[in-house]
């Protein structure tokens, strides 16, 4: 064997391994905008949480805001609704989970697992009727003082379980916190 053969190799693998490498970073170029389309888009990303201002919201009454894409209710419940609410407790419920991703997933449907607070007095949830998507009616509406969807025909109580209809769950309650009094953060 020659030196010529043995400084012809090595140059032969510097030829492979450059190759390989320029395909590998081509690759990886052509590659990355098609793994990055996926990711969710700046509006989307801003969107992951709001903060609401509920100090305007007097008690009786429901404020209505739009979180990723949908209807969140946040009610400001009166005596009268939580006492709805709380006399509901002993019914016999068609779901009987929470659907609160504030706390465990396995708690029970009674109204002081699905209110913000503990004294009951706010409770947000998704706006969205578990059978089909439609938006439900509020303020007391349908036969159990909650909500209604007229679409066809679910009936939800005060503390949003469903109660009367197709609905197959309760409306969930989002991810929500007090920033402080006045200030609710969703997600």
């Amino acid at each position: 064997m020659s030196h010529a053969d043995d400084h012809q190799g090595t140059r032969r693998d510097f030829l492979y391994y450059a190759t390989g490498g320029t395909a590998a970073v081509a690759t990886g170029a052509a590659v990355w905008p098609l793994i990055n389309q996926m990711n969710p888009s700046a509006d989307v990303r801003a969107l992951a949480s709001i903060q609401v201002d509920i100090a305007d919201v007097a008690e009786g009454s429901q404020l209505t805001v739009k979180w990723l894409g949908k209807p969140v209710f946040i009610r400001h419940r009166s005596e009268e609704d939580i006492n709805y609410a709380r006399h509901d407790d002993e019914a016999d419920l068609p779901d009987t989970n929470a659907r609160n991703e504030n706390i465990d997933p396995a708690a029970d449907a009674s109204d002081a697992n699905r209110t913000l607070d503990e004294e009951g007095k706010w409770l947000v949830m998704m706006g969205v009727c578990t059978h089909l998507g439609c938006v439900p009616l509020g303020n007391g509406a349908g036969e159990y003082h909650g909500w209604y969807c007229p679409c066809h025909g679910s009936h939800y109580d005060a503390s949003g379980r469903i109660r009367k209809g197709p609905a197959p769950e309760n409306l969930p309650v989002p991810v929500a916190v007090f920033l402080d009094e006045t200030t609710i953060k969703l997600g």
